[in-house]
């Protein structure tokens, strides 16, 4: 086919329309190519999110690009929200204002040029910011002051001159064809027409066609692509369902009324319009017309303000020798200057030195202002001039960290520094770097949410009329999340695909039944589609020049945040500067703890001095007892630490790096623990390397643990840069084979030259390879490595302090507020419930217990809380009941608030009981208030106080001298708190429920079982929601809660119908269930079976303590036998060995035979952990 014959098609909507246009990219470029058409545009409705993504894929293909778009113009302005009236009787797709009314029309527009391109990007960006109404919304001013360069039409039958058109006023069209010429110019301005055989497009062609002749307007011919292939329309069908919550067999659904919206072809096009060949004909004349660039690699970091007479080259060598004399007391070691100086040159040279004191500008502002800073994260750990600059804490060259891991001279790319901060002041941060760089320099990035094979199975079961059940049942068979990687649909068919055979069941569905068939079929058609606009959870792009003239912006309409419209890959691709400020929940448990010691002890002290080398931090981790420290508080890593038993700094950064699908698919935790603790030997890679990698190898017992290893070893043996083993680590990483044989040859040479056998060459790269992506990055598990030993050392030394602040910062999440409140019991710590003597906002520690936080009170608000707190201060404590009523302030004076603080027990300390408060505090609180107002009136009065002024003694007021049982108390409580806090109705006979129950709640809560695990549960039910089916089925949802958690049992009818009558609240149950844990929600259980445990039957069966192999020896035997002794009884105890699979049980000597009370468990889950113990 000539080019002459050829056709471009201009009005294109792809994935990035979301939830209206199908075309993907890649299929879209190369049925482009494939088609022998010379280029293709982008017009996406309202924005610019897939202009640089189309444009790399369409030059990659050998496609020219043609960035446009399809915008949203308002003819009353973009700061009107007037609608425009055009009256008749307009039918088109924006019809949710009312026929013949919107405050918007549509119009196509493209960039000619890289300038025209940006100031695209300025019509978008201000239309999204300033003028957004339903759509984000551009003007007439606008285009009067950015529309040179860009090509315009009349549009689709949504442009203004068709709405006009349709409403039968030619002359008004005409008025506004003729504007939109004089603005973008006569060459600039075209016809559009478009035939998918719509009366709505045929009715009003020839009047269309009658302003074009009068203004001479060029014709242009469009199809209105919303899908790549014919037979996608079926497809783009459900996905406009999707996006408008409708069905297909709703009558009154949006639809397309046509099957034309795809990728014709030039001979389609050209005989389609036929009658107007110049149409097609211009569509080429625009193609040779636009061309466009994206700057990519641009430098476009913000620059640093230096003093006079200072470069930000100069100052940053100044900064990094302040820092270390700083960090060195003036001392500096000559190792540490030669590799500042080093790291400096490397710096400048790759032009990045306005980037490191940008970074070190945000933590200096953070430390200063009170905002705690993470100890650094990820591979800057390992530069020398981040630590002197006071970005990171550990010392790079002491903790063998390596700075070609951060930043490669051979491998030029941007750094990446990652800052953690306060949760709670992160937002903070922020707001402090736009104001320091300017808030048109400063946002935050897009990301794209998208059709998952989960979701796109239930949108279109629920698009084609099928039932939850139906699609449940279809995504229960999908293989579950490996490493966080969905297994799709596309890859579920795939026979070259690694887990294929893991998905055979749902394929034999999908063969033998039709519903799942069409379902699935529908679904691979949604799969992948953009669904939303989101925001990266941190990142945050700082640039040196306004963000608007480099990339199109958006404006986030419900918090009016401003956010880049490409994602962060484009956005580094093209030279910005992306910096991660992430809120790390941690540091702010950190801080609170401090805060609390500082309170509760009068002690001070700075975390960040700490010696390494608390013993009793190294003990805590080694019985486990991790549970609230940061990375090592789930049950697994507790039992690795245990087998571990750390007792250096080391052990907790390997911990880190091991505790990972990778190495623990291999082993490598249980080897690194085996050969620590001298239950293996340590056998050298080959005898040939001993020697030389001992150095290297040595701290992690023969074992490759990092990738920082992998580079030390290919500088030691293969005589590498590291710069180059660097390079060497990640071409590892991509496991290609023709990459790994070209990587070979280079490595094998520098080994040969080292004199090293071929066996010992191919020993090591055959280890190295699989390693290298196992291997974790050194600097990353050492700067966490140094909060979780922050944390284990507040937890072993200030445990009442650390669980308050713990408590605090999970007291919205039931759940884990339940753990934690259990471990407290479990460490001896009372929380004790609120107080309005004792208690602050939050959970705070009163000597060696735990006050329950006022704000944790259903109905209690913060202004209560601080206006009570501000009471107590100004008056002292509450001496009793009435007392407090007349201190506080009105706000706290209402029936509601103090009706909850009784029931939540916070009066208890003035020696009322509840129930007698509760009867007498409506009268008590409308007295009290009636004195606040005759109070208030005599201080305004001119004279002095009123006469009829009352003051509250309580005189008239009897309390009685009575109380709810404790079932009634607890469950009040309860109500308040969401949880028990003074009590539990399980506490003293949890050791019997353990005879009836295999899992804890928390276990399955936390997700430590499967989706579809069989296992028996016992507990308290607390909450039931009797429901019935269509069918008039009687079910019901039921939460079961233990000392540990909760978690909902789906009772459904079979069931329910043969144990309706056991279930009742405060019901004490044991359920056979299944899990049922889908991956968006909580994990719950489907109940098979119920029975009602016999709490007073005597215990004959022998006490369970299991224990990994590992752990069996001689000091831990001693401590158990010590436990033993101390609870002398008739019931046998058995110990159960577990070595991997295999389990040996032994009977313990008979002298050793106990009475089984909940104080034996207690001590051996103290010593063995919770899980030990049956």
């Amino acid at each position: 086919m000539s080019n002459r014959d050829s056709f471009v098609h201009l009005h294109v909507h792809t994935e990035y329309s979301m939830l209206d246009g199908a075309a993907r990219l890649n299929p879209l470029i190369s049925e482009t190519k494939k088609l022998e058409m010379p280029a293709i545009a982008i017009t996406d409705h309202g924005n610019l999110y897939g202009a640089f993504d189309f444009y790399k894929t369409a030059k990659d293909q050998g496609v020219k690009p043609i960035i446009g778009i399809e915008g949203y113009f308002a003819p009353n302005g973009r700061h009107s929200r007037e609608m425009l009236e055009f009256g008749g009787t307009s039918t088109n797709e924006d019809q949710e204002f009312g026929r013949g009314r919107s405050p918007y029309t549509h119009i196509t527009m493209w960039a000619t040029s890289t300038q025209a391109m940006h100031n695209l990007f300025k019509i978008s960006s201000l239309a999204s910011i300033e003028g957004y109404y339903y759509k984000p919304r551009f003007d007439i001013e606008l285009l009067e002051k950015y529309g040179k360069g860009l090509i315009g039409t009349t549009g689709c039958p949504s442009g203004e001159v068709n709405r006009w058109l349709q409403a039968g006023d030619e002359r008004k069209a005409l008025e506004v064809a003729a504007k939109m010429q004089e603005i973008l110019g006569k060459e600039n301005y075209f016809c559009e027409l478009m035939d998918h055989g719509l009366d709505i497009e045929t009715r009003t062609r020839p009047a269309l066609l009658k302003i074009a002749k009068e203004l001479n307007l060029p014709l242009v011919a469009t199809n209105d692509l919303h899908y790549t292939y014919e037979q996608d329309f079926e497809s783009h069908e459900v996905l406009l369902c999707v996006g408008t919550r409708t069905t297909l067999s709703d009558p009154n659904r949006f639809r397309f009324d046509a099957k034309d919206f795809y990728l014709k072809t030039p001979e389609q096009m050209r005989q389609l319009w036929k009658d107007f060949p110049e149409a097609c004909d211009n569509t080429l004349l625009i193609a040779e017309r636009c061309d466009v660039k994206f700057s990519e690699g641009a430098n476009l970091m913000p620059r640093f303000s230096v003093p006079n007479s200072e470069t930000e080259e100069s100052w940053l060598e100044k900064e990094v020798m302040t820092g270390l004399k700083k960090r060195f007391k003036n001392q500096v070691p000559q190792s540490h200057q030669v590799q500042a100086d080093y790291e400096i040159k490397v710096i400048n040279q790759m032009g990045f030195p306005s980037y490191f004191l940008v970074v070190a500008d945000l933590v200096r502002y953070a430390k200063e202002n009170g905002i705690r800073v993470g100890p650094g994260r990820g591979s800057a750990g390992g530069s020398v001039v981040a630590f002197a600059l006071g970005i990171t804490e550990l010392d790079p060259l002491k903790h063998g960290l390596l700075f070609e891991r951060f930043l490669n001279p051979e491998r030029v790319s941007l750094p990446d520094i990652d800052i953690d901060f306060d949760e709670k002041r992160r937002s903070d941060m922020i707001k402090y770097a736009t104001d320091k760089y300017g808030s048109d320099h400063v946002s935050q990035i897009i990301t794209y949410g998208t059709i998952k094979a989960k979701a796109a199975i239930k949108d279109s079961a629920r698009v084609l009329g099928y039932p939850f059940s139906t699609s449940d049942k279809i995504t229960k068979l999908i293989p579950p999340p490996v490493v966080g990687k969905d297994m799709s649909l596309a890859s579920i068919f795939d026979k070259k695909d690694e887990r294929f055979a893991e998905a055979n069941e749902f394929r034999s569905l999908y063969k033998v039944d039709p519903d799942a068939k069409k379902i699935v079929d529908t679904a691979r058609g949604l799969e992948g589609l953009r669904r939303q606009p989101g925001v990266h959870a941190a990142g945050v792009i700082l640039c040196r020049e306004p963000l608007i003239d480099v990339v199109p912006l958006w404006k986030r309409e419900q918090d009016g945040a401003i956010i880049t419209q490409y994602d962060m890959g484009a956005c580094e691709s093209l030279g910005l500067l992306k910096m991660d400020f992430l809120g790390l929940r941690n540091l702010t448990v950190l801080d609170d703890c401090l805060s609390h010691i500082k309170r509760n002890q009068n002690k001070e002290f700075k975390i960040e001095d700490l010696e390494l080398t608390d013993k009793a931090t190294y003990e805590l981790m080694s019985r486990g007892d991790t549970l609230g420290v940061f990375q090592l508080d789930g049950a697994p890593m507790r039992a690795l630490l245990r087998s571990m038993q750390p007792d250096r700094f080391e052990h907790i950064s390997a911990v880190l790096a091991l505790y990972r699908p990778g190495p623990m698919g291999v082993n490598a935790h249980n080897d690194y623990a085996d050969r620590k603790n001298n239950r293996t030997k340590v056998v050298p890679i080959h005898e040939e390397l001993a020697e030389p990698l001992s150095e290297i190898l040595n701290d992690t017992y023969g074992l490759i643990v990092y990738q920082e290893q992998v580079m030390a070893i290919a500088q030691k043996v293969a005589g590498y840069t590291l710069g180059k083993a660097d390079l060497l680590r990640r071409a590892m990483g991509k496991k290609k084979k023709s990459i790994l044989d070209k990587e070979f040859i280079p490595f094998r040479d520098g080994m040969r030259a080292n004199k090293y056998s071929e066996d010992a060459i191919n020993t090591l790269w055959d280890i190295l390879v699989p390693f290298s992506d196992y291997a974790f990055n050194r600097a990353h598990t050492a700067g966490y490595g140094l909060v979780s030993y922050w944390t284990a050392y507040l937890k072993a030394n200030f445990p009442s302090e650390y669980m308050a602040a713990l408590l605090s910062s999970v007291k919205d999440d039931r759940d884990k507020l339940a753990i934690y409140l259990n471990e407290c019991r479990r460490m001896g710590i009372k929380v004790l419930p609120p107080d309005v003597n004792e208690s602050l906002s939050e959970f705070a520690p009163i000597g060696k217990d735990i006050r329950f936080g006022l704000s944790a009170i259903k109905n209690v608000g913060e202004n209560v809380v601080e206006a009570l707190i501000n009471s107590r201060k100004k008056h002292e404590r509450f001496t009793d009941f009435f007392d407090f009523l007349k201190k506080v302030d009105p706000v706290v004076c209402s029936k509601r608030v103090i009706e909850s603080l009784i029931k939540a027990g916070a009066f208890d300390s003035l020696g009322h009981s509840r129930k007698a408060l509760l009867s007498i505090h409506i009268e008590a609180v409308e007295s009290a208030s009636e004195a606040k107002r005759a109070e208030s009136i005599g201080q305004y009065d001119l004279f002095g106080a009123s006469e009829e002024a009352v003051s509250v003694t309580g005189n008239q007021i009897v309390i009685q001298d009575e109380e709810w049982e404790k079932a009634t108390l607890l469950n009040f409580e309860r109500q308040m708190l969401g949880l028990y806090v003074s009590d539990h109705p399980l506490l003293g006979i949890e050791h019997l429920l353990n005879r009836f129950s295999d899992t804890q709640m928390a276990e399955i809560s936390h997700g430590s079982k499967n989706d579809g695990d069989i296992v028996t549960v016992a507990g308290l039910v607390t909450n039931i929601q009797r429901k019935v089916t269509k069918q008039g089925a009687n079910w019901a949802i039921v939460t079961l809660e233990d000392l540990a958690g909760a978690v909902d049992l789906m009772v459904f009818s079979q069931t329910y119908a043969n144990v309706a009558n056991l279930i009742h609240e405060d019901a004490i149950l044991s359920v056979k269930a299944k899990i049922d844990a889908r991956e968006e929600e909580s994990p719950r259980l489907v109940a098979l079976d119920f029975s009602v445990p016999d709490l007073n039957q005597q215990r004959t069966n022998p006490v369970i303590v299991k224990l990994p192999i590992a752990r069996c020896t001689p000091p831990v035997v001693d401590s158990i036998k010590s436990v033993l002794q101390t609870h002398p009884g008739t019931v046998e105890v058995h110990l159960h060995l577990s070595n991997g699979e295999k389990t040996t049980v032994m009977k313990i000597d008979e002298k050793l035979k106990v009475d089984p009370t909940s104080a034996l468990f207690g001590e051996l889950k103290a010593l063995l952990g919770p899980s030990a113990v049956a």
